[in-house]
């Protein structure tokens, strides 16, 4: 009788460390960098007076056209990553170490990353541009080596059946990471820092070079250390070359029990039901993450420019989507296993795009005249729940879809593949965004219909997958689904 699959729950928490450290950074650099390069960039263009005379100003012209400038950078960092991600994953399905393949890039990023990471804030604060894009810069490469490999551990130590389960355990480990970075936008409001003091002149001063440097510098700090101990603790507990051994028997039943119908064999070409079905999945993604980086890039300039409100607002914004994506980690799993991975994902598109709809109707009706006045609409709140259960379903399962079509030989190349798609996008959105963010009359009103067409698209795009087995696997029931052995 062939062995039923159990899911290490215990193990894919600590693996889960790893995702806790990413989203922790992440969070805070998407949150924070695009608001500080707005400050730069407006400040070197038209003079600290005169920006600071309009940028409190709804959709002020200046304010909108800096953000082009911001968009681009945002997008070179991106660049970057869709460059490094595929090599960082190769390099390391081809890395044999005493401490595995994995480790020693997981180990090396999140160090270098943990040391920069700080300088950000720092050379902001003392209104250094081109500090502050170089030491972002270091942030993003180290992180790309960190990255690739540490999301390749998860598929590394869990058999095909079991990683949309998996999948949620980990990213529900990372959104701790991300909710401990929100919390921390709320204790320390950047749009108060901006706000500074009245000078001699009259006008309101940033608090560059007057002290009370601690209001943005803790966030990033305290994000590093807790990178560091997260990579520690994942060091200690996670033995890879001992835990592959003892997985050979369930890797190579999950290998047998994958949705896909065609059989994945390492020693010859992929067929072309498997490769139109990995085209289409990344093509989707592609779409989905123009939609949702586009929005996130710009969500936190949309609060404090063209709402007014505080920064803080945004982040709890954030920590309600993220809420609903804890919710969609946790259920996802054991919906695909009853209607399957691709049918989760459509289901989950399809929930983001009527929570864009519902946005982009309000955007153009009483949200108008609420902006510009200070206050967080409170239905901004209902659709970043709704939009965050939606997309949770999307991301959990659409990765594992990914990685199903390859060995255990490949799995850092196609999770670089997965990366590499969803930062082409990520590349191009800010900048495309940005660009029309110049074009008269377009303002940050237009960013639902922004997303809500790209979410269009990824949706249409994955009701075109085929190749998926209609009788799904069975699995162990009830408790006995979890193995909590190590």
């Amino acid at each position: 009788m062939e062995k039923v699959l159990k899911l290490n729950v215990k193990r894919t928490c600590i693996i889960g460390f790893a995702f806790f450290g990413i989203l922790l950074l992440w969070q805070i650099y998407d949150s924070w960098c695009p608001t500080f390069l707005t400050e730069l960039f407006g400040k070197a263009m038209y003079g600290e007076a005169k920006w600071l005379s309009v940028r409190d100003f709804k959709n002020a012209k200046e304010v909108l056209n800096v953000q082009y400038l911001v968009g681009i950078m945002m997008a070179l960092d991106n660049l970057a990553a869709l460059i490094l991600l595929p090599i960082f994953g190769t390099l390391s399905d081809k890395t044999n170490t005493r401490i595995g393949k994995r480790m020693p890039f997981i180990l090396i990023g999140t160090f270098i990353s943990a040391i920069a990471f700080p300088f950000i804030p720092v050379l902001f604060h003392y209104n250094n541009l081109i500090g502050t894009i170089s030491v972002m810069a270091i942030v993003v490469c180290s992180m790309m080596m960190y990255r690739n490999p540490a999301v390749a551990l998860m598929p590394d130590l869990t058999p095909k059946p079991l990683r949309s389960k998996a999948n949620g355990i980990i990213n529900i480990m990372g959104y701790m990471g991300g909710l401990f970075a929100t919390i921390t936008g709320i204790v320390f409001s950047l749009s108060q820092y901006l706000r500074g003091s009245k000078g001699e002149d009259g006008l309101l001063h940033p608090n560059w070079a007057t002290g009370n440097i601690w209001a943005i510098e803790v966030p990033f700090l305290v994000a590093s250390i807790l990178m560091v101990i997260s990579a520690i603790f994942l060091f200690i507990k996670i033995k890879e070359n001992p835990i592959k051994e003892e997985m050979k028997e369930e890797m190579e039943i999950g290998e047998k029990q994958a949705e896909v119908i065609d059989c994945v064999n390492d020693d010859a070409p992929m067929t072309k039901a498997n490769k139109r079905m990995l085209i289409l999945i990344l093509f989707a993604e592609f779409f989905w993450f123009m939609s949702e980086n586009g929005i996130g890039t710009f969500m936190g300039n949309y609060t404090i420019y063209y709402l007014e409100a505080d920064s803080g607002s945004n982040m709890i914004n954030t920590i309600i989507g993220g809420v609903g994506s804890v919710l969609g980690f946790a259920l996802g799993g054991y919906i695909a296993a009853k209607i399957g991975r691709k049918w989760t994902v459509i289901g989950g598109l399809g929930i983001t795009l009527l929570s864009y709809l519902i946005w982009m109707i309000a955007s153009f009706t009483f949200l108008k005249g609420v902006a510009g006045n200070g206050s967080f609409p409170f239905i901004i709140y209902i659709i970043w729940l709704i939009k965050g259960f939606g997309m949770s379903l999307v991301h959990i399962n659409s990765f594992p879809m990914v990685v199903e079509l390859c060995s255990s030989k490949k799995i850092g190349k196609f999770t670089g593949l997965y990366y590499a798609s969803s930062m082409a996008a990520q590349t191009i959105t800010p900048i495309a965004l940005g660009a029309l963010l110049l074009i008269p009359n377009f303002g940050f009103d237009f960013l639902p219909v922004y997303a809500l067409v790209f979410i269009t698209i990824s949706f249409i795009v994955f009701l075109f997958i085929t190749n998926v087995k209609s009788k799904k696997t069975t699995f162990a029931k009830g408790l006995e689904a979890f193995d909590t052995e190590d």
